[in-house]
């Protein structure tokens, strides 16, 4: 059985458009691309805890707008700063969601014609885990078709109001367990979520009798709609 593992670099306010650079995703005038780029390339915590998400054996699971910022970068980065990930990503499986019949020329592409439906077939075979980066609207897909195993988040200290997210209104509903958090001195939390079952309600405080005037909240709600 494959893992699907949503790798995904977020602010506070849940933002992951464009973290690597100001011409990374310009798309619906986002004016802070490459938001990650001055805390991380310092941050010793941001290092490792990416290390650990790529240090075990995994595939890319990525959307179209992705994969053409890392086609036009990971092939050309061996022997630079980044040398060791690049010679990963350059040697593993990307899998690429896309509707259209586009040529991938990136060594070890493979096209995904309906990301949810192949996932789910996938994810039965033996093989790495599939970990995406970037690729909002895959992530929201996986989501929404309830085929994410785990969630790791890098949350920076930035608010950044408009912008692509991570979840999407038609997540389908799952509880999480962190396995896993780490903290920096400035201020990024890393942490790594495991599916666990279905999402658990209660009453706060104790199922007591509700008072008259909880009773009448309630009618007004439902006049309200």
């Amino acid at each position: 059985m494959r893992k699907v593992i949503v790798g995904a670099m977020v602010s506070m306010d849940g933002v992951m458009q464009a973290p690597g650079g100001p011409e990374e995703d310009p798309t619906g005038g986002f004016k802070f691309g490459g938001w990650v780029a001055t805390l991380a390339e310092v941050d010793p915590v941001f290092g490792e805890e990416l290390g650990k998400l790529f240090g075990e054996p995994f595939d890319l699971l990525l959307g179209r707008r992705t994969y053409d910022i890392f086609a036009a970068y990971w092939p050309y980065a061996e022997g630079g700063p980044a040398d060791g990930i690049a010679k990963t990503f350059n040697r593993i499986t990307k899998y690429v969601a896309t509707r259209k019949g586009v040529d991938l020329t990136w060594k070890g592409s493979v096209a995904l014609r309906d990301a949810a439906k192949d996932v789910a077939k996938m994810k039965q075979e033996d093989g790495p885990a599939l970990v995406t980066q970037g690729s909002t609207e895959i992530v929201h897909a996986l989501l929404a078709a309830g085929l994410v195993d785990e969630i790791r988040t890098f949350t920076f200290p930035l608010v950044l109001g408009k912008g692509k997210r991570l979840f999407g209104d038609d997540s389908q509903p799952r509880a999480f367990k962190l396995t896993h958090s780490a903290v920096s001195p400035n201020g990024l939390i890393a942490a790594t979520y495991m599916r666990d079952g279905e999402v658990k309600t209660a009453t706060v405080g104790g199922a007591n009798e509700p008072s008259a005037a909880e009773l009448a909240r309630r009618e007004k709600l439902k006049r309200e709609g």
